[in-house]
């Protein structure tokens, strides 16, 4: 599938022409001033991605494509097709509005508040009509009818439902059937490719044992997706995943050593996997907020679209999330790029140990750092939208993006043959033996900007030993004379 934009289409919010950019999870294709809502709305309502300057799985551009061009934009504009809304004064935005408020308060009801989506008739028990959908979905994910499951997954259909009759997931059938556009869809749904049937059977068994190998190979990828992604944003490369799964970069003058390192490690082993999951795919969300910060800033128009308004400076507020996580998601834009490739180096060394079930390798040291939050500390404060650096300017965060790479060099494939169970009893293996105690995703935020300080600090000590050392040698060499 061609990555270039086919004549004809318009953006799905506004009606401009030659729309740049995907929403992955409405399939729909957006211009570049909705793009800005909508990721201003947060990964958790709209997956946006360049259709150009990203980095694309084919089968997943495929799929955007197929549901762009077959009227998904219908299911969040549903209501809106009814003429008795027109004459209600309620319309579609268009290119010749302004962004703000009259864009902006559109996207944000269309796709937050689901104002134009069909709603089904009002029923008692609603956890009966998500089942009914659920099993509909489980039905219809054999057929190649992409926009009739994503219509079902707007109404509440659970992309993970188990099929008490079946005995098998909606992934599972997608599978068997060969329908990998299906499959693209149920995982951006948040379909496991490694939940099991009732005979312990994974939608990846079930496309290999059907023939489907490209699709199987493609759910693996899926399986992975979080490493993959956080390997790729340091290093530019990718596990094939028949040599390996894991690709963990290094950095060049790491001072992987010393003992603030130590400490943040002991720190981050000491997270139940629980936390540590949540940890990793908050900075899975910030590796996707600077990917399109920079996808962004190459592509727009700076004296006309890149405002305070359009720029997205930190993770927005996740309802769903607790103050504490929000402000932790939010305080990951204050890493610069050296901070942000070692905390992302830590969580893939941290996750492969995990999954493969190894020991913690400072179990031994005698390391007890305990962090306590000021009151009186600006970082500590209650405040969203402080969260940002004043630093952050357009030109910082498109500088950073590009160093990310120059800095790291990535280390060899590590080979890996588990089964999918043994994935799954790996992941479940509890680590809080590892902690002398409850331990925060902040206290190890905390330690890790702390390690980076110290770090910059040696770095300038060694350098003004060096300028002295010259300065000694020259004042040597002068005396000789």
């Amino acid at each position: 599938m061609s990555r270039k934009v086919q004549r004809g289409e318009v953006c799905a919010d506004c009606s401009a022409p030659d729309p740049g950019w995907a929403s992955i999870n409405r399939g729909v294709l957006i211009c570049d001033e909705c793009c800005s809502v909508h990721r201003s709305l947060g990964r958790h309502i709209s997956i946006v991605k360049h259709l150009r300057h990203s980095s694309w799985p084919s089968s997943l551009l495929q799929m955007v494509h197929t549901l762009a061009s077959n009227g998904a934009n219908s299911i969040w504009e549903h209501s809106l097709l009814d003429p008795a809304q027109v004459q209600s004064g309620r319309r579609k935005a268009n290119p010749q509005d302004k962004l703000h408020p009259t864009k902006s308060e559109f996207i944000r009801a269309k796709y937050q508040m689901l104002a134009f989506v069909h709603k089904l008739p009002c029923r008692d028990d609603d956890g009966v009509t998500a089942k009914d959908l659920s099993k509909q979905l489980h039905s219809s994910v054999r057929t190649g009818n992409l926009e009739t499951c994503l219509r079902l997954l707007s109404l509440g259909a659970q992309a993970n439902f188990f099929h008490p009759e079946k005995g098998s997931t909606p992934l599972h059938v997608a599978a068997k059937a060969g329908q990998i556009l299906q499959a693209e869809l149920l995982v951006v749904y948040g379909a496991d490719p490694g939940a099991p049937d009732v005979n312990g059977r994974t939608p990846i068994d079930y496309g290999r044992q059907a023939g489907h190998h490209d699709l199987a190979d493609r759910l693996v990828e899926c399986q992975y997706e979080l490493t993959d992604r956080l390997a790729f944003y340091l290093c530019g490369r990718k596990p094939d995943h028949k040599n390996g799964h894991y690709i963990i970069p290094q950095m060049a003058d790491s001072l992987d050593l010393s003992e603030l390192a130590k400490a943040a490690k002991k720190k981050l082993q000491a997270l139940s996997n629980r936390l540590f999951e949540e940890l990793a795919m908050d900075v899975y969300d910030e590796v996707d907020r600077r990917e399109n910060d920079a996808v962004w800033l190459t592509t727009q128009n700076h004296s006309t679209l890149v405002t305070e308004r359009s720029a997205v400076p930190f993770l927005p507020v996740n309802p769903e999330y607790s103050a504490t996580r929000n402000q932790g998601r939010q305080k990951l834009a204050r890493f610069n790029a050296r901070e942000f490739a070692t905390l992302i180096i830590d969580i893939l060394s941290e996750a492969k140990r995990r999954q493969q079930g190894k020991s913690s390798v400072i179990l031994t040291d005698n390391l007890d750092y305990t962090l306590r939050n000021n009151a009186n500390d600006c970082d500590d404060q209650h405040d969203y939208d402080s969260v940002a650096s004043d630093e952050d300017t357009d030109q910082e965060l498109l500088r950073n993006s590009r160093n990310n790479r120059a800095r790291v060099r990535g280390s060899e494939d590590v080979p890996h043959a588990r089964t999918p169970d043994e994935h799954n009893r790996s992941v479940s293996m509890d680590s809080s033996d590892l902690s002398d105690g409850p331990i925060t995703l902040q206290e190890y935020l905390e330690v890790k900007k702390a390690l980076a300080t110290s770090d910059a600090k040696v770095q300038q000590l060694m350098k003004v030993n060096n300028n002295l050392s010259e300065e000694l040698r020259r004042l040597q060499r002068e005396m000789a004379t």
